[in-house]
This record gives C-alpha cells, structure tokens and sequence, in this order.
C-alpha cells in the first residue's frame, strides 16, 4: 500500500497550522504548571530555612561561620539546592520581608523562579509594585532580564500615571469606553522579543507574529489573531492592516497598525479608513464596530488628543517598549547578582 502524506490529505495548510498552534498551547500550559508547582516548593522551602535562621537569630555579625558551616554540610546532601552562604541569608531576608503581608502577596511571589524573587527583594520595591510585577512575571513569562528591564524603566510608574490617549469616551457608549479603556493600556513590554535595538517595521511584525502567543499575553486575556497583513480588498485596490485580531469580550474586530518611530498625526486617517473598509466590507451582521490600536515607539499626549478630536471611529495610540541594550542588561545583571547567590 503506498504511503500517503495524512497532513497534505486531510489537512490543509492552515489547518494544520492551526491544529500545531493548539497543540503547542496546550504543552506549554503543562509545561508552565509544572514550573510553577516547581517554584512554589522551592520558595516555601526557601521560606521555611529563612524562618529558622531568623527565630535562631543569626545575623552576619556574628553568625557568618555557623552560616558556613551549615552551607558546607547542606551542600554535601543537596548540592543542586542552592544552598550557598549568600543564598541562606537571602532565604532569612525572604523571610523577614514577606513574614507579615498579605498572605494573598506571598502567595503571588511563592511561584516566581528564585531570581526573579532575589531581584525584587533587591529593588525594595512597594508591596503593591510586588505584586503587579509578580503578576506579569506569571501572566506574561517575563525572563529576569525581562522584569529587570520592566523595573529599570518604571514601568509600573508610568503605567499607573499614563492617562489613555484614545477618542473611545466619544466614539463607544459609555459602558463600552469604560470596558475599552480596560482592555487597552496605553504602553506595551515587547521585551519578549529579545529586541535590543531598532527595527523596520516588518521586522518588528514578523517577530511579533512568530511570538504571537506572548503577544496575545501582552495585549491581555480575550484577543484572538486573525492574521498579519490582512488584505482587505475595495475599488479594484488592496489595503493591508498590519495586524487583525477579535476580542471576544468587546465582540469587535481590533485592527492594530504598527510603527517603529514617534506618533504622528497622519496615522489616524490611515487607521480611521482601514476601520471603514472592515466595517463595511467584513464585519458580520452580529459584530460591533471596529477598534483601530496604533501601536508607536513614542508618542505626545497632545499631538494625539488633537489629531483624535474630530475623528468618528474608536482609535486608541499606545507606546511600546523593547529590551535594554544587551550590554546595557548584563552591566546591571553583573551588579545585581554574582555567583554566589545560589
């Protein structure tokens, strides 16, 4: 019996796609439960060792040798436990700086990877940054370089004092701006890209649509990719919409248009027509009115308040950020850590 190629017969290219992309997103939930149940026993352990050390009462003035002594003999038993002199005293600061808050708190920094912990820690950080930074680490798989670069940049600050530069108070019905407003925030963290210096912007949309999981991670929970560079076609023309996704909770598709410099007025018009055309030429009968994101490096607050004013489609202009420079990254990693930490 000959041989027959089962993904050219039954599937088509797209469908397998799919069907790969599904399969990947299952693993890869498995694989992150794991890590966290990995990381949530190390922690607690890591927490319990802390609490010993402080009710023993052993500071390093006067308990730098029982320390090594007991590192030398933990070692001997665990020696992939990280049980370092350095380590055992960041396991009694673990301790003392999560030992009376919210249990909720510690529970979010229990599943973080021990570094991630130790950077934090390091930072003095608020509770209250704890715990939104604790959040995207978990949510959004940020690397330590990651979350560094996140905390270099304060970007928990400029979040929080970002007022949103969009037209959706009025464009949308009240309740709907109100939900919009939720949905869209007015600066993303590609630093999962690994991006260190500029890029074209097709560049930057291929890395965004091979990444595109940690993409829809970014954006937030409801978005569902429709395709990169849809083509929408009218009048014998074809127009391209950088990316297009559905958000299941606004029932509206969401039209992004990217761009590797500083926002500038032109780009509403061009966005206010792609929303126009899938409005009139895609949206199903059902759906709500398109929502165009303009996706910058930069933006003024004023030159979008102005340039938004009298447009009539919802349109939102957002900044984004990249990682530091490498070197930049391992110039402070190397200041914040050493070898002796584990």
């Amino acid at each position: 019996m000959a041989n027959t190629d089962v993904t050219q017969t039954v599937f088509g290219e797209f469908e397998y796609s799919e069907l790969l992309r599904q399969a990947v997103a299952v693993l890869d939930q498995a694989r992150s439960s794991v890590a966290l149940q990995v990381n949530k026993t190390v922690s607690m352990a890591y927490w319990s060792l802390g609490r010993l050390l402080y009710e023993r009462k052993l500071e390093s003035s006067h308990g730098s040798g029982v320390i090594k002594r007991l590192s030398i003999d933990l070692k001997l038993r665990y020696p992939d436990l990280g049980t370092s002199p350095r380590n055992l005293w960041n396991m009694k600061l673990f301790y003392v700086r999560y030992s009376d808050v919210d249990p909720k708190l510690l529970r979010s920094v229990a599943v973080l990877p021990w570094r991630h912990n130790l950077l934090i820690m390091n930072k003095n950080l608020p509770d209250e940054q704890v715990a939104f930074y604790a959040n995207e680490v978990v949510s959004k798989g940020w690397s330590q370089d990651m979350l560094l670069n996140a905390i270099k940049g304060n970007y928990y600050e400029n979040l929080i004092a970002s007022a949103p530069s969009n037209n959706f108070s009025q464009t949308l019905p009240e309740p709907v701006a109100e939900y919009a407003n939720e949905v869209f925030r007015s600066r993303y963290n590609l630093g999962f890209l690994g991006v260190t210096e500029q890029m074209k912007e097709i560049k930057l949309e291929r890395r965004l649509v091979n990444k595109i999981t940690n993409f829809i991670l970014e954006l937030g929970k409801g978005f569902t990719f429709i395709g990169n560079q849809h083509i929408i076609p009218f009048n014998g023309k074809e127009y391209k919409v950088d990316m297009l996704f559905f958000h299941r909770g606004l029932h509206r598709m969401i039209a992004i248009d990217l761009k590797v410099g500083e926002f500038i007025p032109e780009y509403v018009g061009k966005m206010n027509f792609y929303l126009t055309l899938l409005d009139k030429i895609e949206k199903a009968p059902d759906e709500e009115p398109s929502i165009g994101l303009i996706l910058c490096a930069g933006k003024d607050n004023l030159d979008v308040e102005v340039a938004l004013q009298d447009i009539g489609k919802p349109i939102g202009v957002s900044e984004y950020q990249y990682l530091l420079p490498k070197d930049d990254i391992l110039k402070i990693v190397s200041s914040e850590f050493n070898q002796e930490d584990y």
